[in-house]
């Protein structure tokens, strides 16, 4: 690969009838990074798609009566769509059920089978088809997917292997040589301590009991299982195998694969080992990224939220809603979706903090001389502070935008938007422009303002495709050399006798209450109504005497009832007293590569100091609740009587994350 070069990937997407917010995230956040790139003047290749094959899209077609071909073809044509709302600027989409792909697939097979890397063998084992997963009995939960929870298949039928434990050694090594390849570190940790060093299975590549996917071209009866078809795309894609291979060799290795987590030991393990099986060189990183969830669990209409991203995107904008993804959470973490925190960050962001500064800054251009910048300019108080600011954001942003950590240089951005926004209150122009004798140090606050504005337009590029042309058509700027990205490291490029253009507010801002209730109206549901219903229908006690109370608690369950709750063992990382409230702890809680924030009722038995690093036991799946206005995701659990309360411990350490049964 060239220097000057760089490959960037999103998993291929699993056609689905919804579409949701949460399916734009990682797109999203790969496209910022490729037009970063290019804005350093790298020649990228952004490559997202499909992936079209597999018993689940045969049997919802078979549901719906059309072939499977007719299935994915109307849903793709839904996600090309949803990527041009999103401005979203892959160089290629690639589908598994594109003609070229298939040929190679079937190529990369061949090869594998004839160097002994696979092999033919019977299968017996559970599968899970939502998941596309075989499992052991002893892996299941329940007799369950342990992933998903839903239902398994017993499948036994004839199959090709991939000897993916001859790699094992192979793989360790390789990650433990390079610390980068797998991101964030938690998830490197896991794959080696979960799955590599524990020791690998061969893999089933191959099926014979449904057909809808790519033959294998020495025994037609078995289809290409997931696995080489799908992840072989990034290879595919740039011509591997092909006379015209030319993006291959200029491309490959990719610099990062964005992964969501639920998928990434498919891409830190099985891919890998089948690229060593291959000869050829290993991606540089793989991200796995947390997932956005609605308040109370994963994204649902039937939630009360409008995650439709066509109706956010009408609603607020586009450049909203990238900056909301990208700001909210940070990339590598589980974050939660609501329309009441979209609407929070676009008021206090977008339009009280960025859109009211440029509408300032415009209006007193326009109103003190006449909409041009002057070139009499007189420097004063707070100038070289504002400056200094403003010229340490570039690099900043730059060091963290190479490391994909997006929500921290919007953090950092926005604190040279607040910093400039803070300059009008310390240089008081509206008073400078009482005093004609002012009028050259007015003429620098205002240069300084523009210029500002100017950097800091440069730096949302890669997250807000719209609004930096719309900050410089107010500023006068053109589409030039004065907004390249290299001029944002050089203060004093806003020209001299620029001419201002007062335009409309860039965002304006959202009265929240009634556009919550809009909302509301949107989602098709009325969660009023809704629980109004479940109380009036929820059983009375009749009798409120303690004991009955105690009685009622102790009611018996079922195993089933028992299956839906997640204990989780989680590791205190952070604890402080929540103000004003004598009882409550913050906690700061690791649950295997996610971490959760946790308010509990503990603070008069444990002091914040005494419960730093103990492993606890979480309730995991409960809903978050807030408590003091602090957002509360999960429950710890204790004992107690009328005097004293203990945690619930293990009697051994077990990693955090580790399952409770």
């Amino acid at each position: 690969m060239g220097n000057n070069t760089y490959y960037i990937t999103t998993p291929i997407y699993y056609p689905s009838d919804k579409l949701h917010i949460g399916h734009s995230y990682t797109t999203v956040a790969a496209d910022a990074v490729a037009r970063y790139k290019r804005l350093k003047g790298y020649d990228v290749m952004f490559l997202t798609g499909t992936d079209e094959h597999g018993q689940k899209i045969q049997r919802k077609a078979e549901e719906k009566g059309i072939t499977p071909k007719q299935y994915v073809d109307d849903i793709v044509a839904g996600i090309k769509e949803l990527w041009k709302l999103m401005k979203i600027t892959n160089d290629k989409f690639i589908r598994t059920t594109d003609k070229y792909h298939e040929e190679i697939v079937q190529k990369i097979f061949k090869k594998l089978y004839d160097q002994g890397d696979i092999y033919k063998s019977e299968y017996e084992g559970w599968y899970c088809t939502p998941c596309e997963s075989f499992w052991t009995k002893t892996q299941l939960v329940e007799g369950k997917c342990p992933d998903c929870a839903r239902e398994v298949e017993l499948t036994k039928e004839e199959s090709y292997f991939f000897r993916l434990s001859k790699y094992q050694d192979r793989l360790i090594k390789h990650i433990e040589e390079n610390p980068d390849f797998i991101q964030p570190v938690t998830r490197q940790n896991e794959m080696l301590n979960n799955f590599l060093r524990p020791g690998l299975e061969d893999l089933c590549v191959s099926r014979t009991t449904f057909n809808w996917g790519i033959p294998v071209s020495f025994d037609e009866k078995h289809v290409v299982y997931v696995w080489i078809d799908a992840l072989s795309n990034y290879i595919t894609a740039l011509g591997y195998m092909t006379e015209n291979n030319e993006d291959y060799k200029k491309f490959w290795p990719a610099d990062v694969h964005l992964v969501g987590k639920e998928i990434i030991r498919f891409h830190t393990i099985i891919w890998p080992a089948m690229l060593m099986a291959l000869g050829e060189p290993l991606p540089k990183q793989i991200f796995g990224h947390g997932w956005l969830l609605l308040e109370g669990g994963k994204m649902s209409k039937s939630k009360g939220n409008v995650v439709d991203p066509v109706i956010l995107v009408e609603k607020y904008g586009l450049d909203a809603i990238r900056y909301f993804l990208l700001r909210e959470v940070p990339f590598g973490s589980d974050g939660i979706f609501s329309n009441e925190a979209l609407i929070n960050r676009i008021n206090s962001d977008l339009a009280n903090d960025l859109g009211n500064l440029v509408s300032r800054t415009v209006a007193m251009i326009d109103k003190y001389f006449g909409g041009v910048m002057p070139s009499e300019l007189q420097q004063g108080d707070f100038d070289e502070d504002l400056k200094k600011i403003v010229m340490e954001t570039p690099i900043k942003v730059e060091e963290l935008l190479d490391k994909l950590q997006f929500n921290t240089a919007l953090t950092e951005i926005w604190k040279a938007v607040s910093r400039t926004n803070k300059y009008i209150d310390e240089t008081a122009p509206w008073i400078l422009a009482k005093d004609e004798s002012n009028k050259a140090r007015l003429a620098g606050v205002m240069y300084n303002l523009a210029e500002s504005i100017r950097i800091i337009s440069i730096l949302i590029q890669p997250f807000m495709p719209q609004t930096p042309e719309k900050i410089w058509g107010q500023l006068g700027l053109k589409n030039d050399e004065t907004v390249s990205w290299e001029s944002a490291k050089v203060w004093g490029r806003y020209p001299h006798g620029a001419s201002v253009n007062k335009g409309e507010v860039i965002f304006p801002r959202i009265d929240v209450k009634k556009e919550l209730e809009e909302l509301e109206k949107l989602s098709g549901q009325n969660t009023a109504e809704k629980e109004k219903k479940e109380t009036k229908e929820a059983p009375k006690s009749s009798k409120g005497d303690k004991k009955e109370k105690v009685e009622e608690a102790s009611e018996l369950i079922t195993i089933e009832d028992f299956a839906k709750i997640d204990l989780r063992v989680a590791k205190v990382l952070e604890a402080e007293k929540v103000e004003g409230a004598d009882k409550l702890l913050k906690l700061k809680l690791q649950m295997g590569n996610e971490i959760r924030q946790v308010v509990s009722g503990i603070a008069k038995h444990y002091s914040p100091e005494s419960i730093i690093g103990k492993n606890v036991i979480l309730v995991a799946n409960l809903k978050p609740v807030k408590l003091r206005g602090i957002e509360s995701q999960g429950m710890i659990l204790a004992a107690s009587d009328d005097s004293d309360l203990a945690l619930a411990a293990l009697d051994k350490d077990m990693g955090s994350g580790s399952r409770v049964r």
